[in-house]
């Protein structure tokens, strides 16, 4: 964690710890004791359990946000950056079969919580929901963008859950592969 402010890795531990063990069972002594701070120093940058959430989930907003960013800029096309969204599962397939997906158990551990930053924590699918649609925006499909973005966003959870719930690699790159497969079938079917 060099490099960063004390302020950086404690949300980056608690971050971590939210997504391994769960946000109600992450205390803040198990925080400062991965940082290596006193109490009273962690106490300095959070007073409250739920100040540090919200600014897991505005990094988390922040990093999400820079790597779309990253992949507009890398990927020239609308179907190849949908295809790195899909490969994400690929890319941590071994977090999402430990943990499942970050986004999907914290907005889920919220929501039995009924957790008031649950709408916060949402924004995080609803950013890759807006993604989705304009690159199939792009591709010319307006008046079903969403509907399609919600496709690709509610197949990517499934499979994350599924491979979190079974450990099972094999499954996992045969559903990325159905979505491969979907988007070009997808794809050709609209072209004609």
């Amino acid at each position: 964690m060099s490099g960063k402010t004390t302020r950086e890795q404690i949300v980056a531990a608690a971050d971590e710890l939210f997504y391994h063990r769960g946000f109600e069972q992450t205390s803040f002594a198990s925080i400062a004791e991965i940082v290596q701070l006193s109490r009273g120093n962690f106490y300095h940058h959070f007073k409250a359990k739920d100040d540090l959430l919200d600014a897991v989930i505005a990094t988390r907003l922040t990093e999400t946000r820079a790597m779309l960013a990253q992949w507009e800029s890398q990927t020239p096309d609308p179907v190849g950056r949908i295809r790195r969204f899909i490969d994400i599962l690929l890319v941590n397939r071994a977090d999402i079969q430990d943990y499942g997906c970050p986004v999907g158990t914290l907005t889920s551990e919220l929501a039995k919580l009924d957790h008031t930053a649950l709408d916060a924590a949402s924004g995080l699918f609803t950013l890759f929901r807006e993604w989705l649609a304009e690159q199939f925006t792009q591709l010319g499909h307006r008046d079903d963008a969403d509907e399609l973005a919600m496709h690709v966003l509610a197949a990517s959870q499934g499979v994350a859950t599924l491979a979190n719930a079974f450990h099972d690699e094999r499954f996992l790159r045969r559903e990325v592969q159905r979505l491969h497969d979907w988007l070009d079938t997808h794809l050709d079917g609209s072209r004609k």
